[in-house]
């Protein structure tokens, strides 16, 4: 049994942000050890190694915390007064440097609540001499409320092959996608997997949530031929040579049955983009790519020397040479110089799949989305990857990002993701995750945040210890939403919390209170503080994206036949016997279909009045969603076609090819681009949302209750040490 933390150690912990204990169930509360306690100390830079050094620390940490004026990052909601100026002495002069360049002399605490949005420096002055100075976010209120309500389709891009895509579809096929479903099915979003860029490997990582970067897109979904300088590539043999190889994989995977091969697709298309980089661009596109450049960067610059240093050494920086590990050093800026013409490559990569996305929401919105694509930010990144080594300075070293034991996973989780500082982020005015928002936003219409409680907190796990072994770290939540808010108010987007799986209480409150929309999977909304029955859609919030599955879960139609217990029977999944699986999947449905009888949604299904065909049940169950007030509602696109097989089997690595599988029809068998839109059984699905029918009330909100679990936990289909809370 491991020891708790002492008294001083828990109060030394406390003042860091740091938990000395954790509630997997509202009756029970598990203490962290002190071990754990003391290296997630560590992490943030401060010695707990010794009881003596708990005393010094603690003692430092007082004196700090009693003798400053402000935090490091005050909030201030638009037409509010911040409340960390509440507490300064009276007689205390403030002055403020505004982002937009104004200065104002002598502001009062009122004064503040009334300045631009933005990110300004705040400086105070006390009466007796002492000066504290602060980054002072000013963020609106809130996020407007979408207007209205609107329906999408939700896709794993690279699942959705076109009979032009080159092996896996491209951001080419994702605008085909966005101007269909706008104008034939009145769609109002598109709803896309992380788009990040992914680390290099043999084989790479396939897992979206895994990258090397989120702040930079994977050039792997470039559409070639859209490229404009593709057509002035002077070989007309090799090029054609090259459309030839594509239609190679391509077929593979739509005709032959073959997975995706990621590195495959990816192998072609550099080499098509590296002739493509050959030609010159004319003077107005090396206008647009200088002012890219400009825009971008530093960060663009890191993340360009990152991918050419890789290309050299491999893409584990902790192993390269010691000196090219600091991004600042002279032999990583003499590395940069030698290797310019790669680091151009790159940086024209990120450019041009810039561009691309910025198309693809073009065209949803010329196609009458008033949302357009929802673009999903993954909660972490790689530790080998670019953003890892770009910005040390804000990711804790030897912490990865997990979950703790609870009773859907005794063992704990570990995503082998490592977490930023909160202290560091605090310091920089949240710079980094401002610069993130900001390079999402530029296409996006909305965006869907993963693991959306990581706001307020994470649990870290120190290397080379079990998940059990761990402690939550909290992060300022005000401060986090406010950057969320102000950078999505400055793109007008949307932004969707996924806050599945357990979450503390007063989460689901502050993102609603600030226009958050959180996520509602059908199969998990049941009365769970009550009788545990299905909840009735008059109950279901309104401020939320509702969906029937995701891609971490089996699709309907699988759930509805119980196939997805076959499936994980035959991988040695289940925890129980295959026929008490069974009966549970079966009650669970049975549940499910006399709520949704009993509602009179199932009458008429599908359009031949037989309520017992699997297509009917599918298409009530959207019934259902649509009685909700949910002001999104999303359709998983495989669910159109009655695909079986889910694109990510949690608990699985090399079991199953997850993040690796084309959209197939119920059968098994690949459904290109073209046929999806020319499908009758995905039109009659669409033709559910727009029956006329107002949704019932106008949202229940949260049943009463401490802590909320959710049975939906998981891995995002990694190895062990990968796994995902609530994914």
């Amino acid at each position: 049994m491991t020891a708790p933390p002492g008294e001083e150690l828990a109060r030394l912990a406390a003042l860091h942000g740091v938990a000395t204990s954790y509630q997997p169930s509202a009756d029970r509360t598990v203490t962290a050890s002190a071990a754990a306690v003391t290296r997630v100390l560590a992490a943030l830079g401060v010695d707990a190694s010794a009881p003596q050094a708990v005393r010094a620390a603690l003692a430092a940490r007082e004196a700090e915390l009693r003798e400053r004026l402000l935090p490091p990052t005050v909030v201030c909601w638009s037409g509010s007064p911040p409340e960390a100026l509440a507490a300064l002495p009276a007689g205390s002069r403030l002055h403020v440097e505004t982002e937009q360049g104004e200065s104002r002399e002598d502001e009062t605490r009122e004064g503040v609540g009334e300045l631009p949005l933005g990110v300004h420096r705040l400086t105070v002055t006390a009466p007796d001499g002492r000066t504290g100075r602060a980054h002072l976010v000013v963020a609106p209120a809130r996020l407007p409320t979408p207007a209205g309500r609107s329906y999408g389709l939700l896709v794993q891009l690279y699942s959705l092959l076109s009979r032009r895509s080159w092996g896996m579809g491209d951001l080419g096929d994702l605008g085909e996608l966005a101007g269909w479903a706008g104008r034939t099915l009145g769609a109002g979003f598109v709803q896309v997997n992380p788009l990040h860029a992914a680390v290099p490997g043999s084989p790479t990582d396939p897992s979206p949530y895994r990258p090397s970067s989120r702040r930079f897109p994977d050039p792997v979904h470039l559409r070639v031929e859209d490229v404009p300088e593709y057509a002035y590539v002077p070989d007309d043999a090799l090029r054609a040579a090259l459309l030839e190889r594509a239609g190679r994989l391509r077929e593979a995977v739509l005709d032959e049955g073959e997975l995706i091969d990621r590195d495959a697709v990816w192998q072609l298309k550099r080499k098509a983009l590296e002739l493509v980089a050959h030609v010159p661009l004319g003077p107005g596109r090396r206008a647009a790519y200088c002012d890219f450049l400009a825009e971008q960067g530093r960060a663009l610059e890191d993340h360009a020397t990152w991918c050419a240093l890789a290309e050299v050494h491999g893409p584990q920086w902790r192993q390269w040479p010691s000196a090219l590990r600091d991004p600042r050093s002279a032999e990583t800026a003499r590395a940069r110089g030698e290797l310019m013409d790669r680091v151009d490559f790159h940086s024209r990569l990120a450019w041009l799949t810039d561009e691309q996305l910025t198309a693809a929401q073009r065209a949803a919105r010329e196609a009458g989305m008033p949302v357009g694509i929802v673009h999903d930010l993954a909660v972490g990144v790689h530790p080998e990857g670019a953003d890892a080594w770009a910005q040390q300075e804000y990711f804790a070293a030897g912490m990865s990002v997990g979950a703790p034991p609870d009773a859907f996973n005794a063992r704990g989780q570990d995503w082998g993701l490592p977490p930023w500082r909160a202290d560091r982020l605090a310091d920089s005015g949240y710079a980094p995750f401002r610069r993130l928002l900001r390079a999402l936003f530029r296409y996006a219409g909305a965006l869907r945040i993963d693991h959306v409680m990581g706001l307020f907190r994470l649990w870290w796990v120190p290397q080379g210890e079990l998940p059990t072994e761990g402690a939550y770290v909290r992060y300022d939540a005000e401060a986090m939403l406010a950057v969320l808010v102000l950078e999505a108010a400055r793109a007008g987007a949307t932004v969707i919390g996924e806050d599945l799986g357990t979450v503390e209480p007063g989460v689901r409150e502050a993102l609603r209170e600030r226009g958050v929309l959180g996520t509602s999977v059908l199969w998990f909304e049941r009365d769970w503080e009550g009788d545990g029955r299905p909840l009735s859609p008059d109950r279901w919030r309104a401020d939320c994206l509702a969906t029937a599955t995701t891609h971490d879960l089996p699709s309907t139609a699988a759930r509805l036949t119980g196939e997805h217990v076959e499936l994980r029977d035959r991988l040695g999944l289940l925890t129980r016997p295959l026929e008490e699986e069974r009966t549970a999947a079966a009650n669970d449905t049975a549940e499910w279909l006399a709520e949704l009888s009993r509602l009179g949604l199932l009458a008429g299904a599908g359009g031949g009045g037989d309520a017992s065909s699997e297509e009917a049940e599918v298409q009530a169950v959207h019934r259902f969603l649509v009685r909700s007030p949910a002001r999104m509602i999303g359709v998983w696109l495989p669910d159109g076609v009655g695909d079986r097989r889910p694109q990510n089997l949690p608990g699985t690595w090399d079991q199953y090819p997850n993040w690796r599988l084309p959209i197939a029809d119920a059968e098994g068998r690949p459904v290109a681009l073209e046929q999806l839109a020319a499908s009758p059984r995905l039109h009659a699905l669409m033709d559910v949302l727009r029956e006329p029918g107002e949704p019932v009330g106008d949202g229940g909100g949260e049943p009463p209750g401490d802590t909320v679990h959710r049975p939906f936990g998981g891995v995002r289909g990694a190895p062990s040490g990968d796994a995902r809370e609530g994914a």
